[in-house]
């Protein structure tokens, strides 16, 4: 994982897409159901919602700095839980990043590949309220659903 710096964030790149996400109740754990216009939007949204469960999503500063992930997997279920391994060791080790905002930069659905950038700050007690841990992400019940005009995906999360 490569933390990028320096780089010039535009107004587009900081601002907040609208909510799609929502939590599902769960025994033990928590249920994310994202969804969008497209499979990446759904991925970005359930990234959002694993970081609003972790703080106060809107305390978070999504114009300090950038984090870049890239991942891989053997089909869409393997990588879209890798998508969020990548994101939650970013949160879980230094630089202990947390998003306020995360675009997919490339997405190839034949070789599995994505590459994504987060928009956010580190971590910080005294501004960002601790929510609850998330210990692992789980391949247990994960969908993914697509029809014309709408993804959704559904992660259970180990808390």
């Amino acid at each position: 994982m490569d933390q990028t710096i320096d780089i010039t964030v535009t107004e587009e790149d900081t601002t907040l897409p609208p909510q799609h996400y929502e939590y599902l109740d769960h025994t033990a754990d928590v249920q994310i159901h994202a969804w969008g216009t497209s499979l990446a939007e759904a991925f970005e949204q359930s990234a959002v919602a694993m970081f609003g469960y972790m703080t106060e999503i809107q305390t978070v500063d999504s114009t300090v700095d950038t984090i870049d992930i890239e991942c891989s997997g053997h089909d869409l279920h393997s990588l879209f839980y890798q998508f969020l391994d990548e994101f939650l060791f970013g949160f879980s080790a230094e630089p202990f990043f947390i998003a306020r905002k995360v675009k997919i930069l490339s997405f190839d659905r034949e070789s599995h590949t994505i590459k994504a950038r987060g928009y956010g700050e580190t971590f910080n007690l005294d501004k960002h309220p601790q929510g609850t841990e998330v210990k692992a992400i789980t391949f247990s019940n994960m969908q993914i659903h697509e029809k014309v005009g709408r993804s959704d995906v559904y992660v259970i999360i180990d808390i």
